[in-house]
């Protein structure tokens, strides 16, 4: 089937206004993140979200998880297109984009009790053992995958800073919330257009919103790492340095000695 709105298209209809406009934003803003911290947290996330995910969708695309329509990608390297790398790449920056619109930040110490990391590393391993017994079920494979490629991940962030996050979560929920549902809305669109097809034989046949929990499942986590990452990134390297007026209550004042 010859798909009406290509892949690339998906990009630039859907991904790259949003990120000029909340890059705009995110300048203008006096209390934006912004500046050395936060983008180089984002740079960080970027080179970690090509690393990790390129094996992901190199597995999945071969087993026929999921495909794309005839004439909706460029070219591909290795299994995965050209404009699903760029997409390694955009997500985290439309998720970082709105991150600093939120700017979750609290004093909190790095010092987080034991109980509390072993907690997190638990919360994550187990998400991992899960995901490694559905993968058993042609039904569940790509939940299993999933839940597998996610679990390390979310073990590392809860591990170390589960106690942060917890007493940021409101914040972190509307910095996850709202990037999630968007990029279901566009995730839905491009499933009905025939963009990439996902397949009934891998997927459970349950769905969020109308869209496959998998899908839904995979912009949530990848958010999460997104958000988790960069949030607990600044907050390490404000406690190291010093809690700045960008962290704190008040309205950032930009000077020329500020670095962030």
């Amino acid at each position: 089937m010859t798909v009406q709105l290509t892949y690339f298209g998906i990009h630039l209809a859907f991904l790259l206004p949003p990120i000029l406009i909340l890059g705009r934003l995110a300048i203008r803003r006096d209390r934006a993140w912004w500046g050395v911290r936060p983008l180089s947290g984002l740079g960080v996330m970027i080179a970690l979200a090509i690393v990790y995910t390129t094996p992901f969708t190199n597995r999945l695309i071969p087993v026929g998880v999921w495909w794309y329509g005839e004439g909706a990608v460029l070219a591909t390297v290795w299994h995965t297109p050209l404009e699903e790398y760029l997409f390694f790449a955009f997500q985290p920056i439309l998720t970082a984009l709105w991150l600093f619109q939120v700017r979750p930040s609290a004093d909190r110490s790095l010092a987080i009790p034991r109980t509390h990391r072993l907690l997190g590393v638990a919360g994550g391993v187990a998400i991992a053992v899960v995901g490694w017994m559905l993968l058993g079920d042609t039904a569940t494979y790509y939940l299993g995958w999933l839940f597998l490629w996610a679990g390390p991940v979310l073990a590392l962030q809860w591990g170390f800073g589960s106690t942060y996050l917890w007493a940021i979560r409101r914040s972190l929920l509307v910095a996850v919330a709202v990037p999630t549902l968007y990029l279901w809305l566009v995730d839905r669109i491009a499933i009905e257009l025939g963009v990439w097809v996902i397949s009934d034989t891998y997927t459970t046949g349950h769905a969020l919103l109308g869209l496959p929990i998998e899908e839904a499942l995979f912009f949530l986590v990848t958010n999460l790492f997104v958000v988790q990452g960069i949030t607990m990134y600044v907050w390490v390297l404000d406690r190291i340095g010093g809690v700045s007026a960008w962290t704190s209550a008040s309205p950032r004042v930009p000077t020329s000695s500020d670095d962030r």
